[in-house]
């Protein structure tokens, strides 16, 4: 049943996909490129919206196959589908970024209240409770994964790349490690609505993914890994590691951007993704760098975490060090040259 339920998610997604381009061309969401731009010719938007509709539709039918609960349902579906909506809002005019904050804080508010919030967790062996601080915490950590994947939506593939990778590590480490009644379903769900996408938005792409989608992504992944965070705690420091390539570069260049003075919410061209990809002038060959390090480098030394092998903090530690060194090589956060 869930295979069937997989490929018939594949496909929907495909096939919407297609639809919502036919939708964008003849309704002019179109990005043109500009000076802020990695892309240099003008690509319908918004395809995004296929992967939300996919998942978000698959969710009751989940539900009804004993996959997930419920609460769990109404915490991916209320929370994802208002980040979609404002993103979609967003993607055909313009919406504040005051409110776009608010609306992304109490997303990952639902969330969290109906998913039962952050569990608690082991560092060093150590619990650590703080309490209503941790689940504060854990609102910021949402509100900040949905923002960097915006923000690392930049090139053709690289964001449904790393939530394909993403979601099937989680789904291995369900595989491996989880106790008996845990199920894939949900990794494996999400990777099947966005190989969908992927389609036809693997480098050249044909349509981008808009903030509808990116925004979608970055929140279903971070209540996913606060799930499986619930069913086994080790799985949380596990999925902080599968993200790591998205959160080291984002979070460097954010840094540095700030330190140097300058508006962490404007447009730019700084992140390490971006100054690769000019270097090399293709985007292909950066999405299949960072697929290959997500697959090769960062899934063993998250699977090592999830199954005991290697204490949580260690395991971010190893796998973000060389990740950190690659950013600042590359440049994330440097200042462009319309900057200087």
């Amino acid at each position: 049943m869930l295979a069937l339920l997989l490929c018939t998610g594949f496909v929907l997604s495909a096939g919407l996909t297609a639809a919502l381009r036919r939708y964008a061309l003849a309704r002019h969401l179109i990005d043109v490129p500009n000076a802020r731009s990695s892309h240099t010719r003008p690509t319908p938007r918004g395809g995004g919206v296929a992967i939300v509709l996919t998942f978000l539709l698959a969710l009751p039918l989940l539900a009804w196959m004993g996959a997930l609960s419920v609460p769990e349902m109404l915490a991916l579906g209320g929370a994802g589908l208002l980040v979609a909506a404002v993103g979609f809002l967003d993607d055909h005019g313009h919406i504040d970024a005051r409110w776009r904050l608010l609306a992304h804080f109490a997303a990952a508010a639902w969330g969290l209240a109906w998913i039962g919030g952050l569990p608690v967790l082991s560092v060093f062996g150590t619990a650590l409770d703080w309490g209503m601080f941790s689940q504060l915490l854990a609102a910021v950590y949402l509100v900040w994964l949905l923002n960097l994947y915006n923000f690392m939506d930049g090139i053709d593939g690289l964001a449904g790349v790393e939530a394909v990778s993403v979601c099937l590590g989680g789904a291995l480490l369900y595989w491996l490690a989880a106790p008996a009644g845990a199920t894939c379903a949900l990794p494996l769900m999400l990777l099947a609505a966005v190989a969908g996408f992927l389609c036809w938005n693997f480098p050249p792409a044909k349509i981008f993914m808009g903030d509808a989608g990116s925004g979608f992504l970055g929140i279903t992944l971070g209540l996913l890994s606060i799930q499986a965070a619930r069913t086994v705690p080790e799985f949380f420091w596990a999925w902080i590691i599968l993200l790591g390539v998205f959160v080291v570069d984002a979070t460097v260049t954010l840094l540095r951007r700030v330190v140097r003075g300058q508006k962490f919410y404007e447009a730019h061209r700084s992140h390490a993704y971006q100054y690769v990809s000019r270097r090399f002038g293709a985007h292909r060959s950066v999405t299949l760098a960072v697929g290959a390090i997500n697959l090769f480098w960062l899934l063993p030394i998250a699977l090592a975490v999830g199954l005991g092998y290697l204490d949580g903090i260690a395991g971010v530690t190893l796998a973000y060090a060389p990740l950190v060194w690659l950013a600042i090589h590359f440049k994330a956060g440097a200042a462009e040259l319309q900057e200087v």
